[in-house]
């Protein structure tokens, strides 16, 4: 067996674990420093929204151009008084994206586009998007997400229970927020296949999520008729058991990812792929943090508030203080040298000394 199948084996028999749910103060602050600057930086940069969400003009080049990219956009700008966003593809054409321009003006941008880049106007190919589209687009997008919150949290408080509910959204809400986050910061264009791609790393968030739920259910059957264990334990148990399994779900699914993302996007230039490669490849990555280090700490803080929890907290612990003095009382009679199995000594009167006890029940001898 490799050496990640035992430690895989070890963490799920609980003969090793690490404290998740103990920790859960610095994870808590961890996220909420990734958070906040995620919102900065939506709120400082904005996203860069695609052409499909403002509206506006593509134009595509032949194949094998000379221009460079930068001299494409200078001519761009020029000709439309737009900022324009130029791709350079795998064959070698531009291509010109001019976001924001009335649809009336894409012939004369046309002309004149094609008159500095030194090309017939025919070989110039103009896709038109209205700006009422691309609102449209975007509507259908934010209802498509809220759509998809609510069916979650349905299924999961039916399925389990509402807090599990509550925190796997705080969880995809985490996760929505810093891949957008990134977004803005990064400064990659925003179009339907980044919202393709958000949707696509909440359903791999939300499966890492309920996996270590459904063996947090199973394990917590009956809890309170037992001594040994709070909710928290066991939901660091279900954690260290499933932890391996999420490493190795998210380390094969963001492998061809980052390919799309560093291979494709960077070394082959094939730009088009970094709006759904990037999305996916954060998403991912924070999906697997959230299940691990939010969702489930969160449910245990909030099952540790319910009665029936915080009386099975103060058993448990009794408990264990009872063991630990049993403990240290066998420890201090083995460094004496008495044997583990001895009698306590007797603590009050019966533990007369000897010299009072001694000659009790004959005459001492004085007569009075």
């Amino acid at each position: 067996m490799s050496k990640l199948g035992s430690l895989g084996a070890r963490l799920h028999r609980g003969e090793i674990s690490y404290d998740f749910v103990g920790k859960r103060k610095i994870w808590y602050g961890i996220s909420i420093l990734i958070t906040i600057t995620a919102i900065v930086g939506l709120a400082v940069r904005g996203l860069n929204m695609g052409i499909e969400f403002q509206g506006g003009a593509v134009f595509t080049t032949p194949t094998h151009m000379s221009t460079s990219v930068a001299q494409a956009e200078g001519y761009a700008k020029d000709a439309s008084g737009h900022e324009a966003v130029v791709q350079k593809l795998g064959n070698g054409s531009l291509r010109i994206q001019i976001a924001g321009i009335d649809t009336d003006k894409s012939d004369q941008i046309k002309q004149t586009l094609a008159k500095d880049l030194n090309l017939n106007p025919e070989k110039l190919a103009a896709d038109l998007v209205g700006p009422s589209w691309g609102e449209q687009i975007a509507s259908k997008a934010w209802e498509g997400l809220a759509i998809f919150m609510v069916l979650v949290v349905i299924y999961l408080a039916i399925a389990f229970e509402w807090r599990m509910a509550i925190a796997a959204l705080v969880a995809l809400i985490h996760d929505i927020t810093i891949t957008t986050g990134i977004y803005a910061l990064v400064g990659f264009e925003v179009t339907p296949g980044t919202v393709i791609g958000l949707l696509t790393i909440l359903g791999y968030s939300l499966y890492d999520t309920v996996v270590v739920f459904d063996s947090l259910k199973e394990q917590t059957k009956d809890i309170t008729k037992q001594t040994r264990f709070t909710y928290s334990d066991i939901a660091n148990q279900s954690i260290n058991g499933t932890l391996v399994r999420s490493i190795n779900t998210t380390v094969v699914a963001l492998l061809p990812v980052a390919g799309l993302l560093f291979i494709g996007g960077g070394f082959l230039g094939a730009g088009t792929l970094n709006d759904i490669s990037l999305s996916l490849f954060v998403g991912l990555a924070a999906g697997a943090y959230s299940s691990i280090f939010i969702a489930t700490p969160l449910v245990a803080d909030l099952k540790e508030r319910e009665p029936a929890m915080k009386a099975l907290r103060k058993r448990v612990l009794a408990k264990r203080a009872q063991a630990g003095t049993e403990e240290d009382l066998v420890e201090a009679r083995s460094a004496e040298g008495e044997p583990e199995d001895a009698a306590p000594a007797v603590v009050g009167p019966r533990n007369q000394p000897a010299s009072r006890s001694r000659g009790r029940g004959r005459p001492s001898g004085k007569r009075r």
